[in-house]
């Protein structure tokens, strides 16, 4: 295996490894015209009405992903034909699928419905978003699995559209995002998380997401670099939540993929959920497994963004959760990560690197 320092390009990668690969999140990109015939009239005639269509996409959109900003899409990734970044099927195969030569890939679409603040428009469009994932990707190649979309501020709504297109081979995982209302814990959110079980989905959490408060724990931050860079405390949050207030209790079979978030702050924050869970289990009673063993058995993370500063970081952040099948290897494409696959791939042995590169993901995701 030569290195190639870090190598993100499909053909750097390849030179790497030439075994199997499944990519975890790859993103594609709709646009409203691309969605509108998928909605329902009356919805249509509301964008028309209000204007929605002027404003180019729900307002959320370019909060968690600015254009213009450079982690938005790598400049090798931006068409010179001037059609957007990661939009249709040709490129998407062009750029990625076909040069990395992937088994499978995992698509998601994060459109912000969540800051879309009309319920029932909320559950039109992520329902327009699904049929449009099936019409122009999913029957078009294959290789493709792909997150299904809800409106991530009603439980109920969010639960019905699971079972409405849950069953269809071609979606794997519920997309949603790391910022939310309230805690995915919370058990206002059952109805969705036995919707997600009930129909043998993952439940995809991931970078992005609007709520009513404000996006770090203690105010507004005055620069987008400041809340980008604070968004794994979200995480950390969420994971807690889940373990603490007993999902994983509730719902013995929830699978929860952790993704665009980072993997090296877990045994920090597992060590410290351990360490209060040890003295404060009274508190939670149905948490009767120790909060370390129930990451293992639910918990999946992506490896873009790479955030670790060597091959040796990878292996003790496995060591220390005594497992090497945590790690599904992602490119996150088009976002802009320079991540070291030579360094990644130099964590443990054959075996290590078959699970990160597509056995941990396959299996996870039922491939």
């Amino acid at each position: 295996m030569t290195a190639v320092a870090g190598a993100t390009h499909p053909a750097d990668v390849r030179r790497l490894w030439d075994g199997p690969i499944v990519d975890a999140d790859i993103h594609v990109n709709a646009s409203l015209a691309g969605i509108r015939p998928y909605l329902a009239e009356h919805w249509q005639e509301l964008m028309r009405e209000r204007g929605f269509g002027n404003m180019g996409e729900p307002l959320g959109l370019n909060r968690v992903y600015p254009p213009r900003a450079r982690s938005t899409a790598m400049a090798r990734w931006v068409p010179d034909d001037g059609r957007p970044v990661a939009s249709d099927l040709e490129l998407l195969r062009s750029q990625i699928l076909d040069p990395l030569r992937v088994d499978h890939a995992i698509l998601n679409c994060y459109f912000a419905v969540d800051s879309i603040r009309h319920p029932d428009f909320a559950a039109g469009f992520a329902s327009a978003i699904n049929d449009w994932l099936i019409a122009e990707w999913l029957e078009h190649d294959d290789r493709l699995r792909a997150s299904l979309v809800v409106p991530a501020r009603s439980p109920e709504a969010a639960a019905r559209e699971i079972d409405r297109v849950g069953h269809h081979s071609g979606f794997v995982q519920v997309l949603l995002p790391v910022r939310c209302d309230r805690l995915y814990g919370n058990r206002q959110w059952h109805p969705m998380l036995d919707a997600i079980v009930r129909n043998d989905l993952v439940f995809g959490l991931h970078f992005g997401g609007t709520s009513d408060g404000a996006p770090t724990s203690t105010g507004v931050p005055n620069h987008y670099i400041t809340e980008a860079a604070g968004e794994p405390a979200l995480y950390w949050a969420q994971i807690t939540s889940l373990i603490a207030e007993g999902a994983f209790s509730q719902f013995p079979d929830l699978r929860v993929s952790v993704l665009e978030g980072g993997f090296t702050w877990l045994p920090t924050v597992a060590w410290r959920i351990l360490k209060e869970w040890r003295g404060l289990r009274r508190d939670i009673p149905w948490v009767n497994e120790p909060p370390s063993d129930l990451i293992r058995k639910h918990m999946r993370f992506s490896t873009a963004p790479l955030d670790a500063a060597s091959g040796e970081q990878v292996e003790s952040t496995l060591r220390w959760l005594q497992t090497d099948d945590l790690l599904m290897f992602a490119t996150d494409y088009p976002h802009w990560h320079d991540d070291d696959v030579a360094m990644l791939l130099s964590a443990g042995g054959d075996s290590t690197r078959a699970k990160i590169m597509s056995e941990t993901a396959r299996g996870w995701y039922r491939l």
